[in-house]
């Protein structure tokens, strides 16, 4: 099975993203407290780790209920 993991990074965080884990919660982008500025399914690459804190990113990705958002 081929590893479909995603890496994005702006030189002080590296997101990791799992799409074969995603339950498309929209949590990262959606509602309340959402990134859209880092997460938006709209554009290519969905993932733009330039868009806001780092402490930001790290908060959205904590609350991302199947575990397919991580970051190192």
């Amino acid at each position: 099975m081929e590893d479909l993991t995603k890496k994005y990074a702006n030189g002080e965080i590296t997101i990791v993203w799992k799409p074969d884990r995603c339950i498309h919660s929209t949590n990262c982008w959606k509602g309340t407290g959402a990134l859209r500025e880092v997460f938006d399914p709209a554009k290519k690459p969905w993932i733009t780790p330039f868009g806001a804190s780092t402490e930001k990113i790290i908060e959205q990705i904590k609350k991302c209920p199947s575990g397919a958002l991580s970051y190192f």
